[in-house]
């Protein structure tokens, strides 16, 4: 009754009414003069009243609120305030946001929207948030009340917050219509299901126009390129319909460029962040990754080469400078478009005689474009012959800091065209070592704005190709914490999170290196070919040393950082980087305590889920890696440890290399030992027929691996109930392996069936009939020199005696008597003379053998 009591107080406080009367009726039918009792049940039932009146007037308060906000007499501003959080909290839950919805509350919204005040915007905005959640009709007609045009407007104002708020609601909106295309209704539900597509159509025309629109404000604009680099291309490849992007690339690219070629500080430009740019070419490249076949990159091809050419030709000076800055755009994102485009006639020439122009902004632009231009190393040789000498010449006699910064970018492209190889040196002994030396100068000055700043970065992620300049950087302690704290600011200036990622890369030399085969070595020398060197500084000591060196000043703690930042320019070759800086990191076990402490572990996980193949793959040998010398319930704490077990489940394909499929193995070893509930995981990722395929592998190790998971895996009834299947070989297998050279092998197979044949005797009786050797590798086991291969053979043949007499006489018809009576006897091992001794008593007992009087 007590326990009722309190439970019912309990509960009036969750706000659970209904129950805590129920409990609290019981306590009065037990005991019905109790006054506390009564009293409690009085006052509990005049809450439920007033619970429900305040329900039935939902409709009133909803008006109440709408009221408060649309009245201009009202001064009160936390009066204001209290509504629109009221109204925010109430479109939250699906019954309020049906209520708002029902009470003409779209129309009042409507009627907050056009106030232009930002704070009742902002609440119109994010109650419209609650209704279109994951409603398509509701979404539907609001967007039909709203109108396409009203919403792109609201996104294009001045108001950052404002136009935030608005790109939240596209998305939501975005994310609710495109549910009911991919849903597949079938019969009648198709009759009342209304197309969505036309919306999706109009409300990405409306974004692509507000691009263009000089009205629009610059944050506007950027929210506009995001929300469409997140909506339009497809989400995998495994989606085939791809429509979006080509309908967008044929009404819009044009729109897009528009963006991609504004030069900052000309006349009638349109107004830009410092990002605009790298969104445009973000989305340009996502659009471009999403075309599926020739025809439709021919197509993208076409529209940019005409945009440009449309600059280049029909204007002045200023038109140029637009075509060359579009170029810029395009090398940026889909760098073969841009490449095709600079191929155009006069192009480079343009480009090349604008860096001498005696005006900065012109010369900003054109430096920039040809930074970018000499990615590609046929280019870069070009320029090296053409440019060079151009950009020294700006490099020593420009003024501007800004200037001359992109003109040592650019020399530091050219100077590591030769890559990793030792013997292409592109200029003099020294050089690079010089320009380095500046690029960390520059990136220490905090004089100098972040956004020049992150052209020193970009410097050194081509200079780091040289092991000098890699040796010197990471001695300068100062030099990596500023870039590290670039990185760690990535949401200012986004393209810095590519070039720290590229140098990290360079410095751990985590990119891919194969070895040549000799012969082809001797090949290449016979024929007088070139043949690539290795730097002294590259060898894996140096690379050791240099990995030390990044851990103690922080590294870790920027790179996850840089995989939290939700934006754009993390792309999925962005994503492998890291994984490869953090496969790097990991790769000697006394450094992996220190990257999971930093948060090494919990970023390791987002980058397993999603990115490149390659990157995906780095990362999850990266998890296995900690999981394997690390306690993971320490390394993963909570529920994360759960989300380890897909990327560990994904190194065992075929696809994968004999060392990660090993370290996958080794990891989920150490996972399927932990509990029941990571055992249930693992098999429902179905790794267990991977595991089985891995333990007929001809590589020691990996059999070794994959016989020890499934040893841990055993333990899960669903895995036990796989050695009970008939027709199966997988004990015939256990049994065989109990018997193998390898000792770990012996321990782990022994160590099943030990346990296996402890739980179900039906296995005890089937190991006779599996393999004609069966007696023989018991024995092996019972006179191993190793006290724990002689436990768990003492213990298989202490359950095989306790199933069935027939399989105890097999036993003691052999020379297992003679081996248990020594054994029995035996007080250094006390484990296995107890084992022993129960085999005997049980064959005792059947009267297979007689006591011995006078002893035990």
């Amino acid at each position: 009754m007590k326990a009722l009591f309190r439970r019912s107080q309990a509960l009036q406080k969750l706000g659970r009414l209904d129950q805590a009367v129920s409990d609290l009726q019981r306590c009065v039918s037990l005991e019905p003069k109790n006054k506390a009792f009564q009293e409690a049940l009085r006052a509990l039932g005049s809450s439920m009243h007033e619970k429900m009146k305040t329900m039935s007037c939902t409709d009133s308060k909803v008006q109440q609120m709408f009221q408060i906000l649309l009245d201009p007499e009202e001064k009160d501003a936390d009066k204001k305030q209290k509504a629109a959080q009221n109204l925010i909290v109430l479109a939250r839950e699906e019954a309020g946001a049906e209520k708002i919805f029902q009470s003409d509350g779209v129309r009042l919204l409507t009627q907050l929207l056009d106030t232009a005040k930002a704070d009742l915007m902002l609440a119109a905005l994010r109650t419209l948030v609650g209704l279109c959640s994951g409603h398509r009709s509701r979404t539907m007609a609001i967007l039909a009340e709203l109108g396409a045009p009203r919403l792109s407007a609201v996104l294009g104002v001045e108001h950052e917050q404002v136009s935030l708020a608005a790109c939240n609601l596209l998305h939501v909106m975005f994310d609710s219509l495109k549910e009911g295309l991919q849903k597949d209704f079938r019969g009648k539900e198709d009759a009342v299901v209304l197309d969505s597509s036309k919306d999706l159509k109009l409300l990405i025309k409306h974004l692509l126009e507000l691009l263009a629109l000089e009205g629009a404000s610059a944050h506007g604009r950027d929210n506009a390129l995001n929300l469409l680099i997140k909506v339009v291309p497809r989400k995998s490849p495994k989606e085939t319909n791809n429509s979006m992007s080509l309908w967008v690339i044929d009404q819009g690219l044009k729109k897009i460029l528009e963006v991609g070629s504004t030069v900052c500080g000309a006349p009638g430009s349109l107004p830009v962040t410092e990002n605009s740019r790298m969104s445009a070419s973000v989305l340009l490249s996502k659009l471009y990754d999403d075309l599926k076949c020739d025809a439709e990159r021919e197509n993208f091809h076409h529209l940019c080469e005409d945009y440009v050419r449309s600059w280049f030709e029909g204007h002045e000076l200023a038109g140029k400078l637009r075509a060359i800055q579009a170029v810029s755009c395009l090398l940026q994102g889909p760098s073969d478009a841009g490449n095709r485009v600079l191929e155009l006639e006069g192009i480079m020439d343009s480009v090349l005689s604008l860096c001498a122009s005696v005006c900065e902004a012109h010369q900003l632009v054109a430096v920039e474009a040809l930074i970018h231009a000499a990615d590609k190393a046929k280019r870069a040789s070009f320029i090296t012959a053409n440019g060079v000498s151009l950009l020294k010449e700006i490099y020593k006699h420009s003024e501007r800091d800004s200037i001359r910064i992109r003109a040592l970018v650019g020399l530091c492209k050219l100077g590591s065209a030769g890559g990793t190889d030792f013997s292409m040196k592109q200029f003099a002994e020294g050089s690079t070592m010089k320009l380095a030396k500046q690029c960390r100068k520059w990136l220490c000055n905090e004089a100098i704005d972040a956004g020049t700043r992150r052209w020193a970065v970009e410097g050194l992620a081509y200079l780091t190709f040289d092991a000098d300049v890699k040796e010197e950087f990471v001695e300068d302690k100062a030099a990596m914490q500023a870039m590290f704290h670039l990185a760690k600011a990535g949401s200012e200036d986004r393209s810095v999170l590519y070039a720290v990622a590229s140098t990290l890369v360079n410095c751990t030399n985590s990119y891919d290196h194969e070895e040549p085969d000799p012969q082809m070595l001797e090949l290449a020398k016979y024929a007088k070919q070139h043949i690539p060197e290795q730097h002294p500084k590259d060898k894996p000591d140096f690379v050791k040393r240099r990995v030390r060196k990044l851990l103690a000043a922080g590294v870790v703690s920027a790179l996850a950082c840089m995989v939290k930042s939700e934006n754009p320019a993390l792309t999925n070759s962005c994503r492998e980087l890291i994984s490869r800086v953090f496969l790097a990191l990991v790769e000697e076990a006394e450094d992996r305590g220190g990257v999971v402490a930093q948060g090494g572990g919990k970023a390791l996980i987002p980058l397993s889920l999603e990115g490149t193949e390659v990157g995906q793959t780095k990362a999850a040998q990266a998890l296995a890696k900690i999981t394997i010398t690390s306690n993971p319930e320490m390394a993963f704490p909570g529920e994360r440890i759960y989300e380890v077990v897909r990327p560990l489940v994904s190194l065992l394909h075929l696809q994968r290399t004999g060392l990660e499929n090993f370290e996958g193995l080794m990891a989920l070893t150490n996972l399927a030992g932990i509990s029941e509930r990571l055992r249930q995981k693992i098999l429902k990722e179905k790794a267990v027929p991977m595991i089985e395929g891995y333990m007929f592998e001809e590589h020691e190790l990996i059999r070794l691996a994959a016989t020890e998971c499934m040893c841990n895996m055993a333990m899960s009834k669903e895995v036990q109930e796989l050695f009970l299947a008939e027709g199966s070989d997988r004990l015939k297998l256990m049994v065989l392996y109990s018997g193998e050279e390898d000792e770990k092998l012996r321990r782990a197979a022994s160590g099943t069936l030990a346990m296996l044949t402890a739980l179900h005797p039906p296995i005890c009786k089937r190991i006779p009939q599996v393999t004609v050797h069966w007696l023989e590798i018991l024995q092996a086991l019972l006179l191993s020199p190793s006290v724990e291969l002689q436990h768990r053979g003492a213990v298989v043949v202490m359950n095989m005696m306790a199933a069935e007499r027939e399989v105890a006489a097999q036993l003691i018809a052999s020379e297992m008597l003679e081996i248990l009576s020594v054994l029995a006897k035996d007080k250094d091992k006390p484990r296995v003379a107890q084992a022993a001794k129960e085999s005997l008593a049980q064959a005792v007992a059947y009267g297979l053998i007689k006591p011995n009087p006078g002893q035990e």
